[in-house]
């Protein structure tokens, strides 16, 4: 159990305070205003559900039985069915973080009021979470459109003593909850089951995650770029602050000057190994712009995905002022999954660059020796290292085509245009671990290379990534088992990419102010 807590209020949530409620493992609980509100709209569902008018997912059946009414006393099972029926994934579940986030942003649509579903489930999913009891969700099985219909009725499974969930860390039946918690099975009133599965609550929760990911990765490249630069001893003229007075990209100029900040005090750029023409190959002088145009399709996904966020994904609506209900579509995807496509090729592009940087720096030019190694040729060194770069690269280049181009029919041709943004979230989970690998190789490799120039006189910030990634990877002396280096290079990376993105962010706002 958490000792913080957060009431889940109206009005907007950012995807850093999602993050932020998750790291904290905080309580949840309802404001007074949002109790207020599924208080009202479920009650509005409970007067229509009896009515003449066929009202889909009340008192109707799914999908291409839309038409067919269900009789009054069969509409809790009707509900049950619907997310026992529902409930077809497969493969390796996904995170327990994914799942919470999935929770958390399913709650959030529910907090307005108008889904129509009760307390009983919402309050249902609040215990499991201050429980710590989270439901597994199956990784795959969502299409990304009619909501994601298998993962979130996995999700909803453990509400009616079904399926799965976590408990310290261990797969457990879900009969855990009533043994060792007292929660018996709920039943579902009219549309709870419908407005548990509609909806892209489980790819929000995959991009929410992605974007938390990239955007320090995105910071920690150009940390990572700016040390392979002075290993390279490269030009300074590239990040100038007065040369990128030409362009209105800002992110461009973002970039730039996080470059000066992670070089300021190097004498790279005056060293006799220096281009005399200051002509570096593009993977240095163009980090700006490469790195700016990833940072331009991070900023759209990120805006995007808080948007969805703080929306109502699902369908019907109900809208109890007006005394409506009203169907549509805020059960579809494309949204989200055209945002996660276009990560997977800024993200693929973050690691083909900083693979280029490695390849460079290996080359043997600028007076470093063959593959970063004294008395190469008896010794390979990190050679190979960039083989594993290439390989990894290569990979996330195929898996950057885009999903969501294509769609598959389903449901008798009811849902006959979907999102495919579950295979969106798949792969790029893929490409950005792949993308932490290439930077930890390109880090280890810059690392290697600024130990071995001659004269060379790292920045401060040059110097402190150093001492901090040699305390875990070994200057490489002679040849060794490289692997051991490459997966505890990753997992620096992985683990203090957002350190350094807080300092690379604060030293360019000081240097700014400077400037």
């Amino acid at each position: 159990m958490s000792t913080t807590a957060h009431e889940l209020r109206q009005g907007r949530y950012g995807l850093a305070e999602l993050g932020a409620i998750i790291d904290a493992g905080s309580a949840l609980s309802l404001s007074g205003e949002v109790a207020d509100a599924v208080a009202t709209g479920s009650a509005f569902v409970r007067e229509i559900a009896v009515g003449p008018q066929h009202v889909y997912g009340v008192n109707t059946g799914f999908g291409a039985l839309c038409e067919t009414r269900v009789a009054p006393e069969q509409v809790n099972e009707l509900q049950f069915n619907h997310v026992v029926s529902h409930a077809a994934g497969v493969g390796e579940p996904a995170t327990q973080r994914i799942s919470r986030l999935a929770m958390l942003i399913k709650l959030l649509t529910f907090r307005t009021g108008i889904t129509g579903i009760g307390r009983g489930p919402i309050d249902r999913l609040i215990e499991l979470w201050n429980s710590d009891a989270i439901p597994v969700i199956p990784g795959k099985g969502t299409v990304g459109a009619s909501g994601d219909l298998s993962p979130l009725a996995h999700l909803s499974l453990p509400l009616l003593g079904l399926g799965e969930v976590w408990v310290d860390g261990e797969r457990r039946p879900a009969t855990v909850l009533g043994e060792q918690y007292g929660m018996e099975p709920i039943t579902l009133a009219a549309k709870e089951g419908l407005a548990l599965t509609n909806g892209v609550q489980y790819i929000t929760a995959h991009a929410v995650d992605s974007l938390l990911r990239i955007a320090e990765l995105a910071d920690f490249a150009d940390v990572v770029a700016g040390l392979s630069a002075q290993a390279f001893s490269t030009s300074n003229t590239f990040a100038h602050a007065l040369y990128h007075t030409s362009t209105a990209h800002e992110d461009r100029k973002t970039v730039a000057r996080n470059l000066r900040a992670a070089m300021l005090g190097g004498n790279h750029h005056t060293l006799d190994t220096a281009n005399k023409s200051k002509q570096d190959p593009y993977s240095f002088r163009c980090i700006p712009q490469v790195h700016g145009a990833i940072r331009q399709v991070v900023n759209f996904a990120w805006k995007t995905i808080e948007d969805e966020v703080n929306s109502v994904s699902d369908n019907p609506l109900f809208f109890a002022e007006e005394e409506m209900a009203l169907f549509g579509g805020n059960l579809h995807g494309e949204s989200v999954a055209f945002s996660l496509d276009m990560l997977a090729i800024a993200v693929s592009e973050l690691a083909n660059i900083s693979e280029r940087r490695t390849y460079q720096l290996h080359s043997g030019r600028r007076g470093l020796p063959d593959f970063l190694v004294a008395n190469s040729g008896v010794n390979s060194g990190l050679m190979i290292a960039q083989y594993t770069s290439a390989a990894l690269v290569n990979e996330s280049k195929t898996l950057s085509h885009p999903a969501s181009v294509d769609t598959i029919p389903t449901c008798q041709l009811q849902e006959d245009h979907v999102s495919m943004g579950g295979t969106s979230a798949y792969k790029l989970r893929t490409i950005i671990d792949n993308c932490e690998y290439v930077l930890g190789i390109e880090l280890i490799s810059a690392a290697q290379a600024a130990q071995l120039l001659p004269g060379l006189e790292l920045s401060e910030m040059g110097r402190d990534l150093l001492e901090s990634l040699r305390k875990e990877v070994d200057f490489l002396d002679s040849d060794r088992v490289i692997a051991t280096d490459l997966e505890l290079a990753r997992n620096f990376v992985a683990r203090e990419a957002g350190s350094w993105s807080r300092r690379i962010r604060q030293e360019a706002d000081r240097l700014a102010a400077a400037e």
